[in-house]
């Protein structure tokens, strides 16, 4: 191909941006300044005219406390996207948010943006299609594990194979890399968000109390635990007590949140069983030696390293800030081009017209 004395130009100045755009939390990652953006996947919108509010932070604060004509949503669930147009507005302005970020006026940026590993051909065309939409002269997609491997700067180009498990809000990824390709994956509909309804659940049916969704991250955040605490704690939870109908505070302990989470802790720790069921006998030895990372949101669960370890006989660690591991490992791809372009989903250029 000839050399475009222009398209260089626009690549050299445009902005490259890494989107991990999850169900809980969209994080955006500028190269050369870092994480910009991390806020929370929530839009309010006018019932009658569906135009968004409020995006981010101030739409999650709205939750449960607007009027009638206004309703707060996630326009994303399961990591895939449930309300496009939504999903569309949100994304443009995240992008938006850092694209004024620049002291100069730039072309519209590039996008690499983090998709669940068992999204379908409709579900990533969808998401191709909110990214042209929302602005962006280039975008790709990269499977959100390998965005996570390689943000947690695990050796993915290498002989020897790495293990990550990214657990979000509403995806756990479970994949197994070598030599720049995926050995083994899996992709569970089992994350962050099974857990607070697993609380909803367990307080309602024990106690008869009825809490909200961010109340029950609240309490899963604070003392929820996979393994045994070296200090079992409590917290006051506040909520409506469903027999009397009027409100009611309870002390709960770390050990019965636990216990709420139980079944999907179980259900993530199967899935990576059954992953490490199918890796080569080789790879098996080198994941001895490296063991296995731990990213996303989900992974900060007190002792579920502890809990993974105990169970695989392997070690278990955690990414250096997991949070960010999906939006960083996008933003890398652009530094290495050459060789991490093979992680890309869809190579094809989406180019605003």
């Amino acid at each position: 191909m000839a050399f475009n004395p222009l398209n260089w130009l626009l690549g050299f100045l445009s902005l490259d941006i890494g989107i991990d755009l999850g169900t809980a939390n969209t994080l955006v990652n500028v190269k050369g300044k870092g994480i910009v953006i991390n806020e929370p996947s929530w839009v309010a919108i006018d019932k009658k005219t569906r135009k968004p509010l409020a995006i981010g932070s101030k739409a999650k604060e709205m939750v449960g406390r607007t009027p009638a004509n206004v309703l707060t949503i996630r326009p994303l669930r399961d990591g895939v996207i449930s309300e496009f147009e939504i999903t569309q507005a949100m994304l443009e302005y995240f992008i938006g948010k850092a694209h004024q970020q620049s002291i100069v006026p730039l072309p519209s940026p590039r996008v690499v943006i983090g998709i669940p590993s068992g999204a379908t051909e409709v579900e990533k065309r969808a998401v191709y299609d909110a990214a042209r939409s929302a602005g962006a002269r280039e975008a790709y997609l990269i499977e959100e594990p390998s965005a996570a491997a390689i943000g947690a700067g695990l050796p993915v180009l290498d002989i020897k194979g790495s293990m990550i498990v990214d657990i979000g809000g509403g995806t756990t990824e479970v994949a197994v890399i070598a030599m720049g390709g995926i050995i083994v994956s899996r992709s569970l509909r089992v994350a962050g968000d099974e857990m607070d309804q697993d609380i909803i659940t367990y307080l309602r049916n024990k106690y008869n109390l009825l809490i909200g969704e961010l109340k029950a991250e609240q309490v899963k955040m604070e003392i929820g635990s996979a393994y045994p605490l070296p200090i079992e704690k409590t917290i006051a939870i506040r909520g409506r007590n469903l027999i009397t109908g009027l409100p009611e505070t309870m002390d709960i302990s770390s050990v019965e949140i636990r216990e709420g989470v139980s079944n999907s802790v179980r259900v993530i720790i199967d899935t990576i069983k059954d992953a490490l069921d199918e890796v080569p006998p080789e790879i098996v030895a080198d994941l001895m030696e490296t063991g296995i990372c731990l990213a996303g949101g989900g992974s900060q669960l007190k002792g579920l390293a502890e809990r993974l370890s105990d169970e695989l006989k392997l070690r278990v660690w955690i990414a250096e800030d997991p949070m960010t591991c999906v939006a960083r490992g996008a933003g890398i791809v652009y530094d290495d081009m050459d060789n991490l372009s093979r992680f890309l989903v869809g190579l094809e250029r989406i180019s605003s017209k």
